[in-house]
């Protein structure tokens, strides 16, 4: 008969190995954030500077780079860093659209963006979006440490106003990523509820393996640019 101690001492034995392995998943994750970020960054920094004289040229009285506060690992805000392609005081516009059109606020409170915006910087703006080069200055934010490539996208604290605290918590577990699982098969074709369903079914299965296909679909969702508005 196996001693009440021995138990005890199984049991933490295997929960050791749990969460030794758990750390070095996540120190692995972290060493392919790094090298992977850096290589981009330095391959496209002639893109980014193309990018940033064209917003300049386009919208001279903005600046070029756009921070928000976003939820990041376990509920913890960061500015998230992306290319500017709204014009100047695009929340105030926003918010009198809101206020004076009701079927722009129907729409934006059902997938918290609107298909024909009118704050988006003509030409360049638009083209950022639907590309999905206006996300690359979150390489920054992979470098730093405040998000991962892959995982779910970072939020807006005011956005979870109508979902449970679990949805919260559960999405705020990982660090938020550049691309993830609801970029490469629905993205703006669907519900802001179902982008929520679908970060929340990305992180019970999270795999790194699952990490790398979800890099390589996102290069043939930007080629072809699939759902992008």
């Amino acid at each position: 008969m196996i001693s009440r101690e021995t138990k005890i001492q199984k049991g933490q034995h295997m929960q050791t190995m749990i969460e030794t392995k758990s750390k070095t998943k996540q120190i692995i994750n972290r060493i392919f954030d790094i090298i992977f970020s850096a290589i981009i960054l330095i391959l496209l920094f002639p893109i980014f500077l193309i990018i940033a004289i064209l917003i300049k040229i386009k919208s001279p009285k903005g600046k070029v780079f756009f921070t928000q506060n976003r939820l990041g690992l376990n509920g913890k805000l960061f500015k998230v860093y992306k290319f500017r392609t709204m014009i100047p005081d695009a929340e105030k516009v926003l918010e009198k659209l809101l206020q004076t059109d009701t079927q722009i606020r129907e729409e934006y409170l059902i997938y918290r963006k609107l298909k024909t915006d009118p704050r988006i910087i003509p030409l360049i703006g638009d083209f950022l979006r639907r590309s999905s080069l206006d996300e690359l200055p979150q390489f920054f934010n992979v470098l730093t440490g405040d998000m991962s490539i892959v995982g779910p996208r970072p939020y807006i604290e005011n956005e979870f106003f109508k979902h449970p605290q679990s949805s919260i918590t559960s999405i705020t577990s990982v660090k938020p990523g550049i691309t993830g699982l609801w970029q490469v098969t629905e993205r703006n074709t669907t519900t802001f509820n179902g982008r929520v369903e679908t970060d929340l079914e990305y992180i019970q299965q999270k795999t790194f393996v699952g990490d790398i296909k979800i890099i390589c679909q996102t290069v043939l969702v930007m080629v072809f640019r699939k759902g992008a508005y």
